[in-house]
Order: C-alpha cells, then structure tokens, then sequence
C-alpha cells in the first residue's frame, strides 16, 4: 500500500512541539509515504534505543560524538558522519549536547503514526512507488560509517550521494553563500517523493504544482520559507527547487528519497558507496 500527500508537507521543526519526548531526546518527526524522518535535540543523558525491521540511517554533525551499539557490534564516531545502522536493536548515546538526525523506512509504522504531517497520509494512493527492498549489502548486514568530510564533491556528480538496501540520502557540502536566483534547477519525479532535510540556513521551497483537466484541483505556486532545522516533502509531479537565503556561517541540506533512486545509481561515480550495496538485477 502506497500513500501521497496532495500538496507538500512539513516545515520548521521549532513551529510546532517535539512529537517524543525521552530522558535527553527531544524529537520531530516528518513522514513520506516509503520514509519516515526523525530529528532529535540531545543532550549526554540520551540513549535512543530501536528494535529496527530494515537498515536506518544516522546522520551525525560536525563536532558531535556519538556511540552506536547493535547486538553484535560497537562503533564510535564524531561528525560530520553517515552511519548505516542494521535491522534489530541497536542503540545511539552522544557524548555531549546536540542534534542528530535519523532516516528510517515506511516499516517503522510507530514513528510514522507520530509523524506531524502524518494526516497528509490518511488516505491511500498509487502515486508514489512501494517500497521495494534492494539487495542485501555486500558481506551482510553490519555497522557501517562514512566520515563524510572524506567525500569532496566533484565536478559533474550531483552532491554525496550514499544507498542502502532501502533508502537514498545526497548530503551537500556545506556552502557559504545564497543561491545564486539565476542558477535554480527546478525538476520533478514522476512516482516518488523527495524530502529536504535542511540543517543549517534559512531556505525558500519554490514548488509548482501540475496541471490537471479537473481546474478545481489546481494549487496556486507555493514560495514555502522555512528556517533550520526544517523538513519538506515534496510530492510527485511538482516541480520543486530549493532556495539558500539570507544570512548564515553556512547552508546545510539534505536531500531523502525511498526506495533508491535507479537513475542516480546507473551513473557512474554518483553514489558512493555503491561496491557495498549492489542493484536490482
């Protein structure tokens, strides 16, 4: 079963409560139809526990140390990190007070269910592609980091763009000035969803909403301004582009997509990690 919001979903965290409070965490969370998005304000007290049907993904900032702990494995590390986190229980401790981010897949029901868009997904819908499972990790399912001030990005590969077996994330590098209004890149995907998760800067969301034969379904263009920490989904068929504005020491956004997106992963060199997780035949 596939859900989609009509129109885009979600904004800055600060414009509504936390939706989980536990000990040290202080959690928003923003859902798509296959994703579901989970940023936490932590201090050294936290310790996020998950018993976790497929692989999620953390996403650690610079400067803060965290501990990862699984039923098998024990990895630390200090950002700016990605980390794939196996199926089963595992266990995040930072070591000192800040945010961290997770991405986890449409199975984590109960985080979906607390999602504060989650009413964008009442209904069901054929829009959005299910999720299908890509193949197992090469050497099986584990721990595994990537620093990612290791990864520079390179001329003619879109961002840093990192899979699993279920997700996508492109984690641009950090930039010091606005977006320049004459260099936009304004797209749109056919049967699936992307969320921009901005971490750091003000933003503005330029979306563009299809035409349909039925006028009374036409949506006005939206100029969607939000300001860090912040999550957007953006549906299919609406022509999106996002917007660095204002002022900042830097911009910090990533871009989330599930199941993986084929045409990024049929270009070489556009994901990185690609000899780890392997293509649908």
């Amino acid at each position: 079963m596939t859900t989609n919001s009509v129109a885009s979903s979600g904004g800055s965290f600060r414009d509504t409560p936390p939706q989980h409070i536990d000990g040290g965490a202080r959690t928003w969370i923003v859902r798509g139809a296959n994703f579901v998005v989970a940023h936490s304000e932590v201090d050294a007290r936290a310790e996020i526990e998950r018993e976790s049907a497929d692989e999620y993904l953390l996403l650690v900032p610079d400067g803060l140390t965290v501990a990862v702990t699984t039923g098998q494995e024990n990895l630390e590390t200090t950002g700016p990190s990605l980390v794939v986190v196996p199926p089963g229980r595992s266990s995040v401790s930072p070591r000192s007070s800040g945010s961290l981010s997770r991405v986890f897949s449409g199975l984590a029901e109960d985080l979906a269910a607390l999602a504060w868009n989650a009413s964008s997904y009442a209904r069901t819908s054929d829009a959005v592609a299910p999720l299908v499972p890509w193949p197992d990790p090469v050497g099986g399912y584990r721990l595994r980091c990537y620093r990612l001030d290791e990864f520079r990005e390179e001329p003619g590969i879109v961002g840093r763009i990192f899979r699993c077996t279920n997700l996508m994330v492109n984690v641009f590098a950090p930039w010091t000035a606005p977006r320049d209004p004459k260099k936009m890149t304004p797209h749109s995907h056919a049967d699936f969803e992307q969320c921009s998760l901005t971490l750091a800067g003000d933003f503005v969301h330029h979306l563009r909403y299809p035409w349909g034969a039925d006028l009374t379904d036409w949506r006005e263009d939206e100029h969607l301004r939000v300001e860090s920490p912040a999550a957007v989904v953006f549906p299919p068929t609406v022509i999106h582009t996002s917007q660095s504005v204002g002022e900042a020491v830097d911009w910090r956004i990533i871009d989330i997509f599930a199941p993986p997106r084929a045409d990024f992963s049929l270009e070489p060199g556009f994901v990185r990690n690609a000899d780890e997780y392997p293509m649908p035949s």
